[in-house]
């Protein structure tokens, strides 16, 4: 059974930095890819950054490009997404999701992946 458990979220004040984690197990295809959506209060899903298997490559929503970062630790099975430079607009649910195959075409497509973690709340204070 593919779980994903995401930790790491909070309250920060704006400019502030916060790093998530998704803990992965029970994948049983390869490659697979990671993506980080988020949910905001009243709005839809969104894409926010996806790390394939297969290469460690990354992509990112432009909203959060040079200011997010995604990166995986294979021995803990983990995925981290590293945030700096938070805006109160950056406030929502933060929700881990894998896919079998890697990022590329649909990364931002939540009906695309189709294992989930329960979301992790991150709030920035203006």
């Amino acid at each position: 059974e593919v779980q994903l458990v995401e930790s790491g979220g909070g309250l920060v004040q704006t400019g502030g930095s916060l790093r998530l984690s998704c803990a992965a197990s029970g994948f049983t295809f390869d490659p697979y890819a990671i993506g980080w959506f988020r949910q905001g209060p009243g709005k839809e899903y969104k894409g926010v950054s996806c790390i394939s298997s297969t290469d460690g490559s990354t992509y990112y929503a432009d909203f959060v490009k040079g200011r997010f970062t995604i990166s995986s630790d294979n021995v803990k099975n983990t995925v981290y997404l590293q945030m700096n430079s938070l805006k109160p607009e950056d406030t929502a649910v933060y929700y881990c999701a894998a896919r079998s195959g890697t990022c590329s075409g649909t990364y931002h497509d939540p009906t695309s992946f189709h294992y989930w973690g329960q979301g992790t709340q991150v709030t920035v204070s203006s």
